[in-house]
């Protein structure tokens, strides 16, 4: 079952018109939608000017680099106008502050319908289980790091410590309960990051992990980082896979957003009682087949396979 949100035929009067504040868990009828570190990277527009090397789509037409460019400066404005206002939230409850936070992720989205032409299509919503989950998702884009703040009640991220130095943001970061690692922490770093991320579980929370630890071009894989699958173990919580074909949209630091719908395919649970090297492989294979599966079917490259297998 999909859902396509924010469709080009006409902009929506204020943000939380068109893009749905949550996946309603289970409910297929609904408006839808190691060191595990997802490369959160925070509030980023990409870096480099034009067509990154091997840009699957080609040369960004001269039309699409101006509304780029035009989203570059409304991103960054108006997010640095929500860190500093955010701030003010910082004595109130964190429900408060997620609300605002959520409300932002909104707006961005919305953002990139009306100015670049990108819309969200989400598919398998009624794989979402109610309550606690561990989302795994592919990760190509800054996109993916925005998107779940409006798919989901209460998403929590897993983000790279240095982002929390980051002032008002990384302030705001903490105060929404995000759950911070640091990569050269070793085992230490994996047992506290296992330890909140678990707690933000039992309070109910959707904890989203980004398994590759960082952003990966269109086209390319990376060996999977263990971190999930020790989550897994320690929380019991369902896992979760999640495809996704954004960085044919808006690449790995490419400053170029082009129109064109991304697709979030949300995949069934993983089966319990797999051993980490079995659900590590599991995982991996359903991620990387359907992302395979979207990117072509959207004009991109397949990717080559890599080795998942845990030492």
């Amino acid at each position: 079952m999909t859902s396509d949100l924010g469709r080009p035929g006409g902009a929506p009067a204020c943000a939380s018109a068109s893009i749905p504040t949550r996946i309603p868990a289970g409910d297929p009828e609904s408006a839808s939608a190691g060191e595990p570190v997802g490369d959160s990277s925070g509030p980023s527009s990409g870096h480099s000017l034009g067509t990154p090397p091997g840009d699957p789509l080609g040369p960004p037409s001269t039309l699409t680099l101006l509304r780029s460019a035009l989203f570059n400066v409304l991103f960054f404005g108006l997010t640095g106008l929500c860190c500093l206002f955010g701030i003010l939230l910082l004595p109130f409850p964190r429900r408060l502050m997620r609300r605002y936070v959520q409300g932002w992720a909104r707006l961005m989205l919305w953002l990139l319908h009306v100015v670049c032409g990108i819309t969200l299509r989400v598919t398998g919503r009624e794989n979402l289980p109610e309550g606690p989950v561990v989302i795994a998702a592919k990760h190509q884009s800054a996109y993916d790091t925005i998107v779940w703040l409006a798919l989901l009640p209460e998403p929590v991220y897993v983000l790279k410590q240095e982002l929390l130095r980051i002032p008002a943001w990384g302030w705001m970061a903490r105060h929404y309960g995000a759950v911070a690692v640091d990569r050269r922490g070793g085992a230490s770093a994996l047992k506290r990051m296992v330890r909140q991320a678990g707690t933000a579980l039992k309070a109910g929370d959707q904890i989203v992990i980004f398994p590759e630890g960082t952003r990966t071009a269109v086209g390319t894989r990376i060996p999977y980082l263990p971190g999930v699958v020790a989550l897994a173990a320690a929380s019991g919580a369902p896992v979760v896979p999640v495809a996704t074909d954004s960085g044919l949209r808006w690449g790995r630091r490419a400053f170029a957003k082009r129109p064109g719908a991304i697709t979030v395919a949300i995949l069934p649970p993983l089966p319990p009682g797999q051993n980490r090297t079995q659900l590590l492989r599991a995982l991996s294979d359903a991620i990387e087949t359907e992302t395979d599966r979207l990117v072509v079917a959207a004009g991109g490259p397949p990717s080559a396979a890599v080795d998942n297998s845990v030492g």
